[in-house]
């Protein structure tokens, strides 16, 4: 019998149970190439596009768009034009049949984030994947994120690796006292978090101001540093938006910050209802707004104060990697241009100041490529 490819609802995430074809970017006939967008997959917390898992002709779309299915149903087929109608029919009743009598996938991931204690303040993380004699990779949020802002790239990297997601003091569900707030102090926040979990040495991926503070970390601490990845990295250069830190703070309701979120992506259609309601949640927490405009006033203020650009040479032989999205609205991507040539650098087609929602498995397969 000739190939057939199934293409299945994929998890976008450690919750997620289910999800619906948005829209279909590839019509069925159309032949397709693995990595090529083939749809937007919709789910409760945000939409992102779907790459295909294998080269072929799109024979059969099985979802309907808008149609609601649970993780690992089957969702479109694969198959060369020379693979008969009847043999395809025969494999979509075969696999929807076998996928029934499967046992669902839990209503909740059982994996929680929790808390530790860092110099007087709380400290919440995510940890993921399996102890192994490799480093930990752990992952750094931009300004107003959280640690769920890699939720589709942490599940990918957890397959290999113990992976720690973890909130910036001032950020989701840890503590709001920020000190100083900047990058110095976020940094040793860091550097007592890895202490506090007895982490010696990390690969280290930050985003935005999440970079900058994973970059002050190896330059502070190069002991605790076994890589660095830097995603639209702030630090780098001084322009940034001068508007987006001060119009994400002083937005109080959906319609005036969903355009402020928008900003991060090149398709604003990614920014859900319940994705400005969960940064509008956040942001009512006493202290949040307070924490907040004390990192802007430390970074960023119409510029990035501290750049750090001129001090990469002091890195020695820790691998630095930059990521880029070509889009990037808030941080340009020519922060990317004319660096030590040490440095690997990906500008990243089609994404914004989200690569790593834009094109996670990208952004996974890089991250996985340097650290080894």
């Amino acid at each position: 019998m000739a190939a057939i490819t199934p293409v299945t609802m994929p998890k976008f995430g450690l919750a997620m149970t289910e999800g619906k074809v948005a829209s279909w970017a590839k019509p069925e006939g159309a032949r397709v190439e693995a990595g090529e967008e083939i749809a937007d997959i919709e789910t409760s917390k945000i939409t992102n596009a779907y790459e295909s898992p294998a080269s072929g002709v799109l024979r059969r779309h099985v979802a309907r768009e808008q149609e609601e299915l649970p993780v690992g149903a089957l969702i479109a087929v694969l198959a060369e034009p020379d693979v008969p109608d009847a043999e395809i029919d025969a494999f979509v009743e075969r696999f929807n049949a076998e996928f029934a009598a499967r046992p669902r996938e839990a209503e909740a991931t059982a994996i929680e984030p929790r808390t530790v204690e860092v110099d007087g303040r709380l400290i919440r993380y995510l940890e993921t994947g399996a102890e192994n004699e490799g480093r930990p990779i752990i992952l750094i949020h931009g300004f107003g994120g959280d640690l769920n802002n890699w939720l589709f790239v942490q599940p990918a990297l957890s397959e290999q690796h113990r992976v720690i997601a973890l909130d910036l003091p001032g950020h989701g569900g840890s503590a709001k006292d920020v000190g100083a707030g900047d990058v110095g102090t976020l940094a040793a926040a860091l550097s007592g978090f890895m202490r506090a979990i007895d982490v010696a040495k990390a690969h280290l991926v930050g985003h935005s101001l999440g970079g900058a503070v994973a970059l002050r970390t190896a330059l502070d601490h190069p002991a605790q540093v076994a890589s660095l990845t830097l995603v639209c990295s702030a630090g780098l250069g001084e322009e940034i938006d001068p508007a987006f830190t001060g119009d994400f703070i002083a937005a109080s309701r959906r319609k005036q910050l969903e355009p402020v979120v928008a900003k991060l992506f090149v398709d604003p259609s990614l920014v859900s209802r319940d994705m400005i309601e969960d940064l509008l949640r956040f942001k009512r927490l006493d202290g949040a707004r307070e924490a907040l405009t004390a990192i802007r006033a430390a970074n960023f203020d119409g510029r990035q104060r501290e750049v750090l650009r001129g001090r990469l040479g002091e890195l020695g032989d820790i691998p630095v990697q930059v990521v880029w999205g070509a889009e990037d609205q808030i941080i340009p991507a020519r922060h990317a241009d004319d660096l030590p040539a040490a440095v690997r650098t990906h500008v990243l087609a089609g994404a914004g100041h989200m690569p790593h929602v834009e094109r996670a498995a990208e952004v996974g397969r890089l991250v996985l490529e340097l650290v080894g």
